[in-house]
């Protein structure tokens, strides 16, 4: 492969804001939420990379032939790998596409198939677009891929201030997470936050059921409090995680949540997470047979405590009963009590059909 940007490359990133910044040079798309990709095609050259440098190609074999049919014969293209379904992307089923086994690839592929928005160009032809402003390189990408067809998909974008409110409030519920804003006049910088985004955030009250340490800690370090809320039949269901906790705090935490930790197993609503854990065993309880969904590598290790604590956190949305990222902590809630923490109180955005901008 010889481009004029060649494979890796990390892509550039967005600071996260509160809200849509103000001035007139900025061009406003939807964010995506799905796996971020650069795509290198040279000839019948085609590599798929992953935000981390890693190859996808394996993973997505039915996108290879559509990227092969319409993409220019040398580009280099920055977009997102999403899976559309329902009205809506799921990201769940996206997970699901990172299987070991080629035979399970090659069914999900055609059960759940996924798709591509593109939404910058890194190189046309013989040459690099990455000095050039971004107003460039969008004239570039809409000048190349205007009859692009599905599964490939052209993202939109916006100058207009009320449009880009409206996709932030409209496409929620169909799983875009908010909204990117770039300047007119930025040129590419890959790994560097120089875009912006919005994203949605909302509060939410949950109880403290356990919590994992912090890696490297040698015990001593908080890493995670692990945050449940009460279904309509009264079950304390697993709901998520919060962090991002400075390092002081962290031990902190610790010292402070040690009397919830005394006999937190007697009448823990999730001891079975701890039945493959022999009785009085001082190492830290496991999920008999569970993995990440984010990752099968990830430590699922966790502390039971007794579930008397509640907390308010911030979340951006839910996905399939959880929170689809870490939240962040907001403050102790001690006048409420845990049983009052139910799924009633999460805000409910009705699904929006993606075809209004998935075209």
């Amino acid at each position: 492969m010889d481009l004029p940007v060649n494979p890796p490359v990390l892509p550039m990133l967005a600071n996260r804001v509160a809200d849509l910044p103000p001035g007139d040079n900025w061009i406003f798309e939807p964010k995506w939420d799905g796996f971020r990709t650069l795509i290198f095609r040279d000839g019948d050259e085609l590599f798929i990379q992953s935000r981390d440098e890693k190859p996808l190609d394996r993973y997505f074999p039915e996108l290879v032939e559509a990227l092969k049919a319409q993409l220019p014969p040398r580009c280099v293209l920055d977009g997102e790998i999403v899976i559309a379904k329902d009205g809506g992307l799921d990201f769940d089923a996206l997970q699901l596409r990172l299987h070991p086994a080629a035979s399970r690839v090659k069914l999900l592929s055609k059960e759940i198939p996924a798709s591509v928005v593109f939404f910058d160009m890194l190189s046309d032809g013989s040459r690099s677009l990455c000095e050039a402003p971004f107003t460039e390189r969008r004239a570039a990408l809409e000048r190349l891929l205007a009859n692009l067809s599905a599964p490939l998909h052209l993202t939109p974008a916006t100058r207009d201030r009320a449009v880009a409110a409206d996709w932030f409030s409209r496409f929620e519920g169909a799983g875009l997470d908010g909204i990117v804003a770039k300047s007119g006049s930025a040129t590419y910088q890959p790994n560097k936050r120089v875009m912006l985004k919005i994203k949605h955030e909302r509060d939410c009250d949950c109880v403290v059921a356990g919590f994992r340490w912090h890696k490297n800690s040698a015990q001593t370090a908080l890493g995670s409090l692990l945050l449940g809320l009460y279904d309509d039949s009264g079950n304390l269901e697993h709901v998520g995680v919060c962090a991002s906790f400075t390092a002081a705090k962290r031990k902190e935490l610790i010292q402070f949540l040690a009397p919830y930790r005394e006999n937190a197993l007697e009448s823990h609503p999730w001891k079975s997470w701890a039945e493959a854990q022999a009785p009085g065993d001082s190492a830290p309880h496991r999920k008999p047979g569970a993995v990440s969904r984010w990752s099968a590598d990830k430590d699922l290790a966790w502390e039971p405590l007794r579930p008397e604590l509640v907390v308010e956190v911030a979340y951006d949305h839910m996905q399939s009963g959880r929170f689809r990222h870490t939240a962040q902590f907001r403050r102790w809630r001690t006048d409420k009590r845990p049983r009052d923490c139910t799924f009633a109180q999460l805000e409910v955005v009705p699904p929006q059909e993606l075809e209004m901008i998935f075209k």
